[in-house]
């Protein structure tokens, strides 16, 4: 993860919208950046470098790098839905600085959500528990063309 990399080629406007966000979240910054690293270990793991693609892999990648942000934000701030508007927060703000095409970007903000939903019932449990739970639903992943299709699969994992 190069940090350093990604913050040279953002805009001026990014790198403010980047720096409020860090400001008004100091002690919840870290804990992301841990869960983003602990999110891409993961998924290497298990799906080796494919989670970079647009299959079930990335729907798994997204929906555990939610949920494992919602969980280290929870730790800090004792308050699940403090923590579900935190990830929302920092992961919508990766999507608009990303450069991704529309259906990517709109496949991408459906799986984050999907991650955010299931830390509500998951909060509890382990990160074993977790991705365990989260491998199951990668396998019911449901791929779909365009944006209107993943509308009609809420609380599913779409992929392209």
């Amino acid at each position: 993860m190069n940090i350093w990399g990604t913050v040279k080629k953002l805009s001026l406007q990014e790198v403010f919208l980047l720096t409020f966000l860090m400001l008004r979240k100091p002690l919840l910054i870290w804990p992301a950046l841990k869960a983003t690293k602990q999110t891409l270990h993961i998924s290497d793991k298990f799906y080796g470098k494919t989670h970079h693609a647009n299959g079930r892999e990335n729907a798994f990648r997204h929906a555990l790098w939610n949920l494992l942000i919602c969980k280290v934000a929870y730790r800090v701030n004792k308050n699940q839905q403090k923590a579900v508007d935190w990830a929302k927060q920092v992961t919508d703000l990766h999507e608009d600085l990303s450069p991704n095409n529309h259906l990517e970007r709109e496949m991408d903000l459906h799986n984050n959500g999907v991650g955010r939903e299931l830390f509500n019932s998951l909060a509890g449990k382990s990160d074993t528990e977790i991705v365990e739970c989260l491998i199951q639903k990668t396998k019911k992943s449901v791929r779909v063309k365009n944006s209107n299709e993943i509308k009609k699969f809420p609380g599913i994992l779409v992929h392209l």
